[in-house]
């Protein structure tokens, strides 16, 4: 059973007349305007110069104020009456925070001013803690429940120093909950921020976690965030026979969907085995689109360090299968590429890779890479192919470019890199998708929360 929570009338005029109090407090001592007019497109230029005509009335009248996007765990007079005198788990991270500014950003944002004021924020644990919440522990997925292993690397059970809580990691010895670390469990809260990208491990984590509420009769409740890559679908679709962490269920690449209503497909479609349907509860966002661009106040996870990487993360990630270097150990990660393989004839971009945080191990580590710099790429509506096929090209030794077991697990198909190898176009391969994203696109549309 599903249960979806929506705020009261009440609650958003109050943060109208919130906004309009700090807005005018702001002016006061005064903001910067930045503007931009690049775009990937003529639509995206209509939209864009749209989107100024609306700022500039904003301007003149402020009493036309944008709404605010309010994540899940910000509505907490929603949840707080569900957690009441009940033993509580945590399913969360560093990105599992509740923001004290929420409704002053879209104004700012629009602006181009973004004050480290508006990133103030209290992590949902001690928010819960303060309330007399009785949580009993905290599950951690990859990276940690701080958010500071490197990719893959496996995470062991721990206390967490700040508040004294057990952490039991969901990315060491067991990707699952227990049956006995759900004994003494009354409901699980389930609050990560996502990017939408299927090899993206923290879906993987709310299937298993949602396998373990059902098999052991617990309520979940999910606190929905925005999708920043919500905006598209793209990619390979997943073939059952390469599932693994990096990919659990049969989806492209780029799925354009919350965790919220993942959740949903994930029960709908009946992926839990067994005829298992978890009790789900979801607060959704307010004041959100699929279409609606959203910034990232905290890294969801180390090598993700900006809204750029996010962006770009779909189309470079490809590379963690191959022997290119896609920015770890610089602080660039994915948002550049390259290897000692190139030229500086053809690249004239250069970077060394070395031991930083998030990244203990990089590829290349110390050797000079010749590549492409993208950090001032326009906002990508669809997977870019052309730097892997360019990389691919620009190799010297094509035969031990890819790493087939991991690339395979990442594109969730042999497909793409026999394609590659065999010369086909970045429009050919993107053809050969069509099928599958158009039958993905008929099942997402039955467990949408947000237009």
């Amino acid at each position: 059973m599903v249960f979806i929570r929506n705020i009261s009338t009440h609650l958003v005029e109050k943060f109208k007349n919130t906004f309009l109090f700090f807005f005018t407090l702001f002016i006061s001592f005064g903001c910067g305007t930045k503007t931009s007019s690049q775009t990937n497109s003529e639509l995206e230029k209509s939209a864009t110069n749209h989107k100024s005509v609306i700022a500039e009335n904003q301007k003149q009248d402020s009493l036309n104020v944008l709404e605010p996007i309010i994540v899940g765990a910000n509505q907490t007079e929603l949840y707080l009456p569900i957690l009441k005198d009940k033993k509580v788990a945590i399913v969360g991270n560093q990105t599992s925070v509740i923001f004290k500014f929420p409704n002053l950003k879209p104004l700012l944002q629009n602006e181009g001013v973004t004050p480290n004021a508006l990133d103030q924020y209290t992590h949902l644990v001690d928010s819960l803690l303060s309330e007399n919440i009785a949580i009993q522990k905290v599950f951690s997925p990859e990276h940690g429940f701080r958010g500071k292993a490197d990719a893959g690397e496996l995470v062991a059970d721990g206390i967490d120093v700040q508040t004294g809580l057990p952490i039991i990691s969901l990315h060491g010895k067991t990707k699952k909950p227990s049956a006995e670390a759900l004994a003494d469990i009354e409901i699980v809260v389930f609050d990560i921020q996502d990017v939408g990208v299927r090899f993206y491990t923290y879906i993987s984590t709310l299937h298993y976690v949602m396998q373990a509420c059902a098999e052991n009769n617990i309520p979940l409740l999910i606190l929905d965030r925005p999708n920043p890559n919500g905006h598209y679908i793209d990619g390979p679709t997943l073939e059952p026979k390469h599932s693994s962490f990096l990919g659990v269920h049969p989806i492209p690449l780029v799925h354009g969907m919350t965790i919220g209503e993942y959740a949903q497909m994930i029960n709908g479609e009946g992926w839990l085995g067994n005829n298992l349907k978890c009790e789900i509860d979801i607060i959704p966002i307010q004041n959100y689109t699929h279409n609606t661009s959203y910034s990232l106040s905290i890294r969801p996870s180390p090598n993700l360090p900006n809204d750029t990487a996010v962006n770009l993360y779909p189309s470079l990630g490809f590379f963690e299968g191959t022997t290119i270097n896609a920015g770890r150990g610089t602080e660039m990660q994915f948002q550049i590429f390259g290897s000692p393989d190139f030229t500086i004839e053809r690249y004239d971009f250069a970077y060394t890779p070395q031991p930083n945080f998030g990244s203990k191990y990089p590829k290349h580590k110390g050797e000079v890479c010749y590549g492409r710099d993208l950090r001032k790429t326009e906002r990508l509506y669809g997977i870019n192919l052309e730097w892997l096929l360019e990389a691919y090209l620009n190799s010297k030794n094509k035969e031990g470019f890819f790493n087939t077991k991991s690339f395979t697990i990442h594109a969730g198909t042999q497909k793409l890199q026999q394609q590659i190898e065999q010369g086909y176009t970045a429009r050919e391969i993107k053809k050969t998708w069509i099928k599958d994203l158009e039958k993905f696109k008929k099942i997402r549309s039955q467990y949408l929360l947000y237009d």
